[in-house]
């Protein structure tokens, strides 16, 4: 398959992993890329040392007869530590970088002028503009059914795709909602040149998310996940003690300084990373009611390109 997307990443298909936090180290990042698509790190829930541990790792993985195969890493711009992230990101000489949580204008000329493709996350056609007017090489667009953090606009993915379609010349990246051939066959009519997959990678088989979690999510049905934390940086959870307790907080109008003391610390960890299914956070996209079995990210990729 060619397009601009595989073009741009050198990959044989235009399926994205996302970067995702708790669940994409080295070990799915690699299974993805040698299946034939682009692996991400994500380094939203790396220490730097970390991080440089797993991109090591991740090229090793990925080379042989001194070709390594493309490999990327995610990077929210909120990181608390991005200057180090980005020294460390350079050094190591990572090919590809995804950024999302924050404006692409800081870091897409730095990264460009070390030879870094960049793309960057959005959740509006307004941003997929000024993506493309820093310089981005292609935009991901995500809709509001996506897991985790998330935009503030609500907007649907088949909503948000043809409007940013119609908006951008680069490459568009489609994400939010699909985890099915069919999914990814809409996400291509409606205008996009890939798709960025999360939830169905964040249960696989390589992911580095608690088997706990994987078998909670598979089991989730229609309707049991929901975007709450919306006073600080909207995000899509499972239905669990920690969420109902969101719920009631944010019924009854309670303050962004409230809703921070109850969300406290480590909780996506406790819950995605220790399998805390009580009182971790349980970041997950809606299509979880879709992922029923256990697989890994070859099988994966071979079902969405079969």
């Amino acid at each position: 398959m060619k397009n601009r997307v595989c073009e741009l990443f050198e990959i044989k298909y235009p399926i994205i992993q996302g970067g995702m936090v708790w669940c994409s180290g080295w070990k799915l990042a690699s299974a993805v890329s040698k299946a034939g698509g682009l692996g991400l790190i994500g380094a939203g829930s790396m220490h730097p040392d970390n991080l440089r541990h797993h991109i090591i790792s991740c090229r090793e993985a990925l080379t042989e007869n001194g070709v390594t195969l493309p490999f990327g890493v995610n990077v929210p711009l909120l990181y608390p530590q991005i200057e180090e992230i980005m020294e460390i990101i350079i050094e190591e000489r990572v090919p590809i970088v995804f950024t999302s949580a924050g404006s692409p204008k800081k870091w897409t000329s730095t990264l460009k002028g070390h030879g870094v493709k960049v793309a960057h996350v959005v959740s509006s056609t307004a941003f997929a503009v000024k993506c493309q007017e820093a310089g981005v090489d292609a935009v991901v667009a995500e809709g509001f059914e996506a897991g985790g953090h998330n935009g503030r606009e609500e907007t649907t993915t088949f909503c948000l795709i043809p409007a940013v379609s119609s908006a951008i010349s680069i490459p568009l990246i489609s994400a939010g909602g699909i985890a099915t051939k069919a999914q990814y066959n809409a996400a291509i009519a409606l205008g996009a040149e890939g798709v960025q997959i999360g939830t169905r990678f964040a249960l696989c088989k390589e992911s580095s998310a608690h088997e706990n979690f994987k078998a909670h999510c598979r089991g989730l049905k229609e309707g049991e996940t929901k975007l709450l934390l919306k006073k600080l940086a909207p995000t899509r959870l499972a239905n669990n003690s920690f969420s109902f307790e969101v719920v009631e907080a944010e019924s009854r109008g309670a303050t962004a300084e409230e809703l921070n003391a109850l969300l406290g610390k480590s909780r996506a960890k406790a819950g995605i990373f220790l399998g805390d299914l009580t009182e971790g956070e349980l970041e997950i996209g809606q299509v979880a009611s879709l992922v029923k079995m256990e697989e890994s990210a070859e099988e994966i990729l071979r079902e969405l390109i079969g």
